[in-house]
């Protein structure tokens, strides 16, 4: 594994005190204003770029709560003390004042002001080719377009900055919420632009962990594939290129057919520097007490010791019982990535994809496993759904059934001869997003997967018919056409109401 190292930023802090005292130089700190010399300074801070999307505050392991939790895989049973408030995301009752939804704010703005200062220095220093300056600014341009497709996805109208924000004038003049479609031309352009470098296909010709072609053309895909989805205009040409790019990525991938790969090896801490159909991943490094993986202890439950050493008290990341009901009969799927918890403080599904049981890890669950962002499986999924938005029913099924082959399912025509089946999943679209479902369980995919599909009431219509008996403590009946987007947070919306307006219904 390379070295990640962490970049010395001293992040800005706009405050009334006196401009004498704000103009004293900290002799022990670096200022950004000086940081920027050589290549090595734009590579270490690229490779900050990296260690913030590490964390679960913006989208790295740990990040369940904002689209796990939000949507019907997962979510907490508990809705006392502490954990009240992590229970208000998949109750449909999360309020502008929940913390953790301004943490992840906080965090995911502080990522893309990382971004807009390299981007802001990098022509001040001297690079030996213009190749590895384009390199690291496509790399720095595809985090920044991550992060905002995020945030875009999850709260609509957003504010954004491209530039580094230097002064308090500055930052109130960039204050507020910007339409969704310009967000969506700023991660277009970002991730065009991107692709015009010499990044390699793959991340195994770069280092695994890096950004990649593969990876740029599966986001740009998806990006014009919300697109096509959520917007009536323009949607074939969006559909189109939504096609063009991940078929762009799908053809940089280093094997045949997706049966090549088993599913147990994609989550295997073992294969996680070699396997090929991982296009983009966040690394963690086993038996370090900082920079490892706790999702295989965390996601654990008591009296089980499936996942890790560690000794859990708790009940693991809990399975809501509507997904467990999803899984089809023989999907190798399912004894993989869940487990039923016995303990009578427990008794309920667990998760049990994410696991290093290694001495390596040790009793402190110290783990491996890297948090995997795009896969080829999801790249597929995301091209058969295009394909079948376009009319290619033919070539949105063969893709469907490259996957299912591959967890020992029927075809899609067999399938659909089977009245169970067909009485579930009626139409291709619905067959489509079923088996991303069962398939992406617990990697971030299902509430973006939801949104993308169901407008806000088809939405509210698809939870409402649900056993309220399969979906634990949080109430199906609170949802409303309001849950499709997240409140802005309250201290960001008290700054400015008129420009940094809240959503509505909050």
């Amino acid at each position: 594994m390379k070295k990640r190292y962490l970049l010395p930023f001293m992040l800005f802090t706009l405050s009334s005190c006196s401009k004498d005292f704000l103009n004293q130089k900290d002799p022990n700190a670096v200022q950004i204003d000086d940081y920027f010399k050589s290549e090595n300074d734009v590579l270490l801070a690229v490779n900050g770029l990296y260690q913030t999307l590490r964390s679960g505050n913006t989208i790295g392991e740990g990040s369940t709560l904002y689209n796990e939790e939000r949507s019907d895989n997962t979510g907490r049973n508990d809705n006392q003390s502490n954990a009240g408030e992590p229970f208000q995301f998949n109750d449909f009752s999360l309020l502008p004042s929940n913390t953790y939804l301004k943490t992840h704010w906080a965090a995911m703005y502080a990522g893309i002001s990382r971004c807009n200062v390299i981007l802001t220095h990098i022509d001040e220093v001297s690079f030996s080719s213009e190749a590895l300056k384009q390199r690291y600014m496509a790399e720095t341009k595809f985090v920044r377009a991550l992060l905002l497709f995020h945030m875009v996805r999850k709260f609509g109208d957003i504010p954004m900055a491209t530039v580094q924000v230097i002064s308090k004038e500055q930052a109130n003049e960039l204050a507020f919420r910007q339409k969704e479609s310009a967000i969506y031309e700023q991660i277009i352009k970002d991730l065009t632009e991107a692709l015009t470098s010499d990044l390699p296909n793959t991340q195994h010709e770069y280092a695994v962990g890096r950004t990649s072609k593969a990876a740029v053309n599966a986001i740009l895909g998806q990006v014009y594939l919300t697109l096509g989805a959520t917007q009536t205009t323009g949607a074939v040409e969006n559909l189109t290129k939504a096609e063009q790019y991940l078929n762009a990525s799908y053809q940089m991938r280093t094997f045949d057919k997706l049966k090549e790969i088993p599913y147990t090896q994609v989550f295997d801490v073992k294969q996680k520097m070699a396997c090929k159909e991982l296009v983009f991943q966040i690394q963690y490094l086993q038996g370090d007490q900082n920079y490892s993986s706790s999702i295989a202890r965390n996601y654990q439950a008591r009296g089980e010791s499936i996942n890790s050493r560690f000794t859990s008290t708790g009940a693991g990341e809990v399975v809501k019982l509507d997904l467990i009901k999803d899984y089809e009969q023989n999907d190798i799927r399912k004894d993989f990535s869940v487990k039923f918890a016995p303990d009578a403080k427990v008794n309920d599904w667990f998760v049990t994809k994410f696991r290093d049981n290694s001495a390596e890890a040790g009793i402190n669950g110290w783990g491996g496993n890297d948090w995997i962002l795009i896969r080829y499986a999801d790249v597929m999924l995301l091209l058969a759904e295009t394909k079948y938005r376009l009319g290619k029913e033919a070539e949105a099924i063969a893709l469907l059934d490259q996957v299912r082959e591959r967890a020992g399912l029927p075809s899609y025509a067999a399938s659909m001869l089977n009245n169970d089946y067909r009485t579930k999943y009626p139409t291709l679209k619905e067959a489509i997003l079923h088996e991303r479902r069962v398939e992406l369980a617990f990697e971030n995919h299902r509430w973006f997967d939801l949104i993308r599909n169901y407008n806000p009431q088809e939405l509210v219509t698809y939870f409402k018919t649900k056993n309220q008996a399969d979906y634990g403590n949080a109430k199906i009946s609170n949802i409303s056409t309001k849950d499709r987007y997240y409140p802005i947070p309250f201290d960001e919306y008290k700054l400015d109401p008129q420009r940094m307006y809240q959503n509505p219904g909050y």
